[in-house]
């Protein structure tokens, strides 16, 4: 059976609403059908904008589906239709947008990956602020949360991404002339969302995301492609951290290198040595540390036994360009003798380029002698191997023409001393080899009879015997000391790193995908993944790097969470200390989870601590307005008093008002109540908002709803809420504003930008310091603002606890001159469909 090709997905990437997604991927279908191929329109919307109107035409547009929800008429892409229309292309906009309940998918990309999958290719539009990964950040940026996104991984996986770009002061010429909104909504969008910093800060994470995903995918393209050596496609600068004196100066150093080739990109790098750096301290690191991440970098550590090679071989992994290292500390004569990491990292270095650096410390470490502390390297041996060839027809030479005054014994003591220094070198190999050959040539040249291997004497026989065994227990001793010295180092290492990564884990300071991407660098790999076997199956909890395709295997650390390796095969040794490491791991995804359950104890102490203040306020405060009927039906009812009929009034309007005071009492609690259990369900549908505001002010005493002033115009959009719980915000905020600001009119004014519309209620009260402004919402908390008797300090708390139900915001702001606004932000209904041409 043949399967069906994928179809192909285009993303026009945008940096801010309004810089022309829409119109550019209708521009592409218009290309796309002159050349031949079947396009329809699927869903775009032009949000009434006259060019993109313009752009439709030629083009088929398929009838939406009609979705009815709780009464009310809703349009979506039509995803069977589509699929048996069967285009070649199909143009689907806003592909974050989320479908109305009832419809065949919940998300609009689910649309799109099976339309994908039925060999159907999409162009489509996004927005930077609904990629998942950056909505916080969005947030922050335009203090409006993003209620519709789209996973980054979904983006990701399109065949082409091209970004929508325009300058912030081209998009404010371009709303200013009327070509994004009405002349009407202009004014308050440039004056909130799309203020200059806004957009310039919204265009800078749509060009860094962007620049990433093609990293990525050079990356891939590379390791599909066999290609080792790095391409100089942006500055990515490595350097290198000893711990030392010097540290600080390389890092400025390195991050000028960086800033000076535009955005380049800054990795620090530390080399855990199983040979040395036995005095760095762990604090000059950390401050490093600390550095290397205020200036934008970040801090990296590896385990090797060779510096140059493991700090090239981190190079190369983060496709770096330029690597910066301090000269060495040593001075000139031990450089000298024994060349230093510089050198090896400048021969070996390839297409990297490679910075040495001077310092105030260069040149102040003092001779001494090296530390044999690592295992015997192949180049030692192979020293070792020389200097025993050419030291025993030395020591011969020498002997020989000492020989009217030396005696056999001393000549021996001679050899064993080249064998031991053969050993101190090379270790058991060489020494065995400078052993025999030593023997053999005091035999021969030394041992009567000479000039032949012979031996007649006893007493030459054991001195002979002597010589040997000295030498190969020396070498043999020397040998064992450096292998378990290297060992010893090694695991020091190893142990620093798990200290290091326990004291992370026990302060919180690191989240489980940071410490999977340490154990990925640290030993080397393409990919880790932790995985969770449940009663569902198996479950991806965390994954970092790539995977290219090469060995895989999968490391217990309990009964039901492995870890998954991707590259190459790990040792014996590297594999217990991997498991240690992964036990660490699995520390934090515990401190992970309980975390989440401390937040929630925490959650369910705060409701508790809630019902405690309750009872404590509704002791007086409910009691007050029941003690008022209470008197006012008892005299009511006397028939000792003779009341008039003007007292008989005014008891009822007491009776009356009190029980209205009540209701709206036990009102604020019972909505408290079901906010604080979950138990809130807000029906949302396109909502009237101007209309919402009329039976609002109804909810209002006479003489509060006479000082509010309605500032809205008619051509308010619709907002997306539940009509009876916005009528419940909007009279407890009144209500409130007109209770703490007893003079002057309550303004509501209202007005669309940015997709979302805002109301605001303004007074020109007190207002309240900038401390306490979340203060203000907290329940059962008045600030000593109201007296005994006018409430229990819900209004604020349930408004802005309905507000966020129905997907909104509630916040505090100053008035201009003097005040307090409140300002609730909705999302805008989605607008009527475009009439389908025929």
């Amino acid at each position: 059976m043949e399967v069906m090709a994928r179809g192909t997905l285009r993303i026009y990437l945008g940096a801010a609403p309004g810089v022309g997604k829409t119109f550019a991927v209708l521009g592409e279908a218009h290309r796309r059908q002159e050349r031949g191929q079947d396009v329809v329109v699927g869903v775009v919307e032009t949000h009434g904008r006259p060019r993109t109107l313009e752009q439709l035409d030629g083009l088929e547009v398929l009838p939406r589906a009609e979705v009815a929800h709780r009464g009310v008429t809703l349009t979506e892409l039509d995803v069977d239709r589509v699929l048996a229309r069967r285009p070649e292309v199909v143009v689907i906009d806003e592909l974050a947008h989320s479908n109305a309940p009832g419809s065949r998918n919940a998300k609009r990309w689910q649309d799109v990956e099976q339309l994908l999958a039925a060999g159907i290719s999409v162009l489509t539009t996004v927005n930077v602020q609904h990629l998942a990964s950056l909505t916080d950040v969005v947030e922050q940026i335009t203090g409006v949360a993003q209620q519709e996104t789209v996973p980054d991984e979904v983006v990701r996986r399109a065949d082409q991404v091209e970004l929508v770009d325009m300058s912030p002061e081209a998009l404010r010429r371009r709303m200013a002339h009327g070509n994004v909104y009405p002349a009407e909504r202009v004014d308050a969008a440039m004056g909130n969302y799309f203020r200059v910093g806004n957009l310039t800060a919204l265009r800078e994470l749509a060009l860094l995301w962007l620049a990433d995903r093609v990293d990525e995918g050079l990356r891939r393209y590379r390791s599909d492609h066999d290609i080792d050596h790095v391409w100089e496609t942006r500055e990515r600068v490595v350097v290198a951290l000893t711990g030392g004196p010097e540290g600080e100066t390389l890092i400025r150093r390195a991050a000028r290198v960086a800033r000076r080739n535009g955005e380049g990109v800054l990795l620090a790098v530390h080399v855990l040595r199983s040979d040395g750096l036995a005095g760095v301290s762990p604090d000059a690191l950390r401050a490093q540390r600390a550095l290397v991440e205020g200036l934008g970098g970040s801090y990296h550590q590896v385990v090797g036994d060779d510096v140059a090679t493991a700090l090239l071989s981190f190079a190369r992994g983060a496709d770096a360009t330029q690597l910066v290292i301090g000269t060495s500390r040593r001075t000139r004569w031990a450089r000298a003798v024994r060349g230093g990491v510089g050198g090896e990292v400048v021969a070996r270095s390839g297409e990297i380029d490679v910075h040495i650096v001077t310092h105030a410390a260069a040149g102040t470490r003092g001779w001494r002698l090296p530390v044999l502390t690592t295992a015997v390297t192949w180049r030692r041996r192979w020293a070792a191997l020389a200097l025993a060839l050419l030291g025993v027809p030395l020591v011969t030479l020498l002997c020989l023409a000492a020989d009217p005054v030396i005696s056999l014994a001393s000549v021996l003591l001679v050899f064993l001393l080249l064998v031991v220094a053969v050993a101190l070198v090379g270790g058991l190999g060489p020494a065995i080899v400078a052993a025999v050959v030593g023997g053999l040539a005091e035999n021969w040249f030394f041992t009567a009879p000479t000039g032949r291997l012979t031996i007649n004497r006893v007493d030459d026989v054991v001195a002979l015997l002597g010589y040997l065994v000295v030498g190969v227990a020396v070498a043999t001793v020397v040998d064992r000391s450096a292998r378990r010295a290297t060992a010893a180092a090694r695991s020091a290492a190893e142990t620093e790193m798990l200290a290091s990564l326990s004291r992370a884990v026990l302060a919180g300071e690191r989240a489980l995908p940071s410490m999977l991407e340490q154990i990925r660098e640290a030993f080397g790999l393409d990919e880790v993944t932790m995985v969770e076997r449940t009663a569902d199956g198996e479950q991806t909890v965390s994954t970092c790097g790539h995977g290219g395709g090469g060995h895989s295997e999968d490391v217990p650390i309990t009964e039901t969470i492995a870890l998954r390796l991707c590259g190459r095969t790990l040792d014996a040794g590297d594999r217990r200390v991997l498991v240690a490491f992964a036990e660490q791991a699995a520390v934090a995804l515990t401190q992970g989870r309980l975390t989440a359950q401390a937040a929630e104890a925490d959650r369910l102490a705060a409701g508790n601590s809630m019902r405690t203040a309750l009872l404590a306020a509704v002791s007086h405060d409910l009691r007050t307005p029941l003690a008022g009927i209470k008197a006012a039906s008892s005299a009511l009812r006397s028939p000792e008093l003779a009341l008039t009929d003007e007292d008989r009034d005014e008891l009822v309007a007491t009776v009356d008002e009190s029980a209205d005071r009540l209701t709206g009492l036990v009102d604020n609690l019972l909505d408290m109540s079901r906010l604080q259990s979950g138990a809130v369900a807000p029906a949302l549908s396109p909502t009237d908002l101007i209309g919402v505001l009329h039976t609002a002010l109804t909810w209002l005493e006479a003489p509060q709803r006479a000082r509010v002033v309605l500032d809205a115009p008619d051509d308010v959009p619709a907002v997306l809420a539940d009509a009876g719980l916005l009528e419940r915000v909007v009279a407890n905020l009144a209500a409130n504003a007109t209770q703490h600001a007893p003079t002057g009119p309550v303004v509501l004014r209202a007005g669309a930008a940015a997709g979302q519309v805002e109301l605001r209620v303004v007074d020109r009260g007190p207002g309240v310091p900038t401390a306490d402004r979340e203060r203000v919402f907290a329940p059962f908390q008045r600030l000593g603002d109201a007296p005994a008797g006018q409430g229990v300090g819900l209004g604020l708390a349930v408004a802005r606890g309905l507000t966020e139900a129905m997907g909104g915001t509630l916040t505090a702001e100053d008035t201009p001159g003097g005040g307090l606004t409140m300002v609730v932000a909705l999302a805008e209904a989605p607008r009527p469909a475009p009439v389908a041409q025929a």
